[in-house]
């Protein structure tokens, strides 16, 4: 059971829950500190003074106050009105994520909400009702409106309770109406009441929802493109010196050393290395700490703040006290833009050098006498093809990676009459970074499958070459899923296998402690 309290929520509970169902429940202080705001609310309501929000309009409108007898329909119609997303439905990994950082973040007790919004939001995600949420239609800012509005449709209603007005929802795996999800499910629907409904949709909660999911992935994958390196250079019969400690020491980067040290571990006890009697290899396996090490060192910042966002009031204004109500702009999502943007470059950069190391591995003229392409025997060749469109296909997760990596955050239109003049793009970011993770994780998967075909005709022309301990856990855990085949085969589930190990993190592999 994990429990919000606003201030420790962890990339990796968000994934414990978006992907395992944890379960959720509120803090008792938090839920106190909940209910403090929302009653300074109450009393700003009688109070017939001006609060953006809470009897005003929005965007645009900030200057027209409303009455506060009309603070229910004020937020059912932000609502209504801002649920116009489109494209594809999200995953429903990432909209689970986004429920649960909306409640934590409500939980800081700033955003002026009942209790009762929060603890909704956690019952449907402790009982399986997830919205389904359009992909496209976000700025980012004033948060992810659109998306956070469709997730509000299924649970808040008003007087009218039309079935129509509810969005739709999956539950215990059948699409339905809102509200016939939230009915199966047993959970009432809320009419909200003042400032609840932007605190609902106000915040960049779904680009931080992508960037959670998306920190933790990429953590298993820059471990994994460590093991792929490791097998990779030992396939090629690599010089150990490129990642000897006293080179990394000198230029005292960390990332860069933790790789090389990881790779140092990987690959103690091998007899592959060294053994051509080469004095260096090419960029990709003696560059490979320095480029991985800056990726370790890129996610190291971004988990930095995506866990701050994760965890902070992101909508406006923001409550500090009985009449104290700041507006301000916590609700922009730039600071999970740039990241986004951050992390998409590095892990672009990290498939770029993987596929570089499988092209290698298949050009006989480049792989330290393996044979073309790797086909089982150098006479097949021509007959046989072997792993040449599996290079293919990294080259092309590669190039798509390297469009997407271009920063969406440096783009900007404005909107609601300039009122919004500078918006982050924040959305489009997440989701594009979100693409690279996974189009990075096909390429590592290709290459830890192309080196693992590697080590086996090397293993064969070498019978008493002996692996390092990792790299042959590595090959060992990757031929235990997809034995070897001598011929032409259907590669493409083969590489599908290895890649559902990437994801899942079973070669995340480290030896660096035995050191």
């Amino acid at each position: 059971m994990i429990v919000l309290d606003g201030e420790h929520l962890t990339p990796e509970q968000v994934v414990a829950v978006a992907r395992h169902g944890e379960r959720v429940r509120l803090d008792e202080q938090a839920r106190r500190r909940v209910a403090r705001g929302h009653a300074w609310v109450e009393d700003m309501l009688t109070a017939d003074r001006p609060v953006y929000g809470i009897n005003t309009g929005f965007g645009i409108f900030a200057e027209r106050q409303i009455s506060g007898r009309d603070a229910a329909r004020l937020s059912r119609n932000l609502i209504l009105s801002h649920a116009v997303g489109t494209g594809d439905p999200l995953p429903q990994e990432v909209v689970r994520a986004a429920m649960l950082i909306r409640a934590n973040t409500l939980a800081k007790g700033h955003s002026g909400v009942r209790p009762e919004v929060i603890e909704t939001l956690l019952d449907m995600l402790n009982r399986g009702v997830t919205p389904v949420i359009p992909s496209q239609g976000s700025l980012g800012s004033s948060g992810d409106l659109a998306p956070l509005s469709h997730l509000a449709l299924v649970f808040t209603t008003d007087a009218d309770d039309r079935e129509a007005d509810s969005g739709e929802a999956w539950y215990e795996g059948q699409r339905m109406s809102g509200k016939a999800a939230m009915r199966a499910a047993s959970i009432p629907r809320l009419v909200l009441g003042a400032k609840e409904g932007l605190a609902v949709n106000n915040g960049a909660t779904f680009s931080a929802a992508l960037g959670a999911l998306a920190v933790h992935d990429a953590g298993v994958l820059l471990r994994t493109a460590d093991v792929a390196l490791a097998m990779s250079l030992e396939a090629m019969l690599g010089v150990s010196a490129a990642f000897d400690e006293r080179i990394h020491r000198a230029r005292n980067l960390p990332g860069q050393m933790r790789v090389a040290r990881r790779v140092r571990g990987l690959t103690a006890g091998s007899t592959l290395l060294d053994s051509a009697g080469r004095v260096q290899d090419a960029y990709s396996l003696r560059c490979a700490p320095q480029v991985q090490g800056a990726a370790v060192e890129a996610l190291a910042f971004v988990r930095s703040v995506i866990e701050r966002e994760i965890n902070a009031a992101t909508d406006n204004p923001l409550l500090f006290g009985p009449g104290i109500a700041l507006s301000g702009g916590n609700f922009h999502g730039e600071p999970v833009g740039m990241v986004m943007d951050f992390l998409a470059i590095a892990l672009t950069e990290v498939a770029g050098i993987s596929e570089r190391r499988t092209f290698r591995l298949t050009d006989e003229k480049l792989s330290a006498g393996l044979p073309p392409m790797l086909v089982d025997r150098p006479e097949d060749a021509g007959l046989n093809s072997g792993l040449m469109m599996a290079q293919y296909t990294a080259a092309s997760l590669v190039l798509e990676s390297q469009t997407l990596a271009s920063p969406d955050s440096v783009y900007s239109l404005p909107t609601s009459a300039e009122q919004e003049d500078h918006n982050a793009n924040a959305m489009t970011a997440a989701r594009h970074a979100r693409q690279v993770v996974r189009n990075t994780a096909h390429v590592l998967a290709i290459e830890l499958y192309t080196a693992a075909r590697a080590l086996d005709l090397r293993l064969r022309a070498r019978p008493d070459a002996r692996l390092g301990r990792g790299v042959a856990e590595a090959y060992r855990r990757i031929r235990q899923a997809v034995p070897y085949q001598p011929g032409d085969a259907f590669w493409g589930p083969e590489i599908e296998r290895v890649h559902r190990m990437v994801c899942q993190g079973e070669l995340d592999i480290d030896f660096s402690e035995e050191l």
